[in-house]
């Protein structure tokens, strides 16, 4: 199918991550399927698109526009340290600013996290895995789909922030500020965060041994 499939993926990535969040789509399915429902949902299509997305790009024809090099394998390893890192200390944990934030409610301003860092850690994390994962992929179809999300994640930080503005009016502000005067490392780390960088590290050491299996392609220089 080649170009097709890959075409085909990419609508459907970018029509399955703009419907569901979109009024009045999203308080129709949070009704049916409660909030934690339409979260966990929500997750495993875009996660099941996703790696459709990564397989179509794999059979796109091959269209190189730089070689590869073994340095360039160390890029992606380097990077990808930190992004495991930021998604151990972001996912689950609240964080009213973006998205895949976890209650919400008891969100702690002068304790904000990682969140002190940017209101986004998520998009930072996809920027930094997109970015790296270009390095290595010198052919057409793999650059524009990295490219295309470390282009995605930059603009949806703007986009996000002008929507939760408007959903949440002056609180928005007021939070804001209040993350951005907490101290810049909370001391002592606390045992749930040395669980977070545990489990990001964790998630490191996963990926390494299991990217040949699930990509095709091992990460080691």
């Amino acid at each position: 199918m080649g170009w097709v499939e890959f075409a085909a993926a990419y609508t459907v990535f970018f029509l399955s991550h703009s419907i569901p969040v979109r009024p009045p789509v999203r308080p129709l399915l949070q009704a049916r399927l409660g909030r934690a429902g339409f979260t966990v949902a929500y997750s495993v299509l875009s996660l099941a698109v996703l790696a459709w997305l990564i397989v179509a790009a794999g059979r796109a024809p091959y269209v190189p526009l730089w070689g590869w090099a073994p340095w360039q394998n160390h890029v992606v390893l380097t990077v990808m340290l930190p992004v495991c890192l930021i998604l151990g200390l972001s996912i689950a944990r609240p964080n009213p600013f973006s998205f895949g934030g976890a209650r919400n409610h008891r969100f702690a301003p002068r304790h904000p996290g990682i969140v002190r860092w940017t209101r986004h850690p998520l998009l930072v994390a996809l920027a930094l895995w997109a970015g790296a994962h270009v390095v290595p992929n010198g052919d057409l179809a793999h650059v524009i789909l990295f490219g295309t999300f470390a282009a995605f994640a930059g603009l949806g930080g703007r986009l996000i922030d002008r929507r939760k503005r408007r959903e949440m009016g002056g609180d928005w502000d007021r939070l804001r500020d209040a993350a951005r005067a907490a101290p810049t490392v909370s001391e002592p780390i606390s045992l749930a965060t040395a669980m977070r960088l545990a489990a990001g590290i964790a998630l490191y050491v996963g990926l390494i041994g299991l990217h040949p299996y699930l990509f095709g392609v091992s990460p080691l220089p």
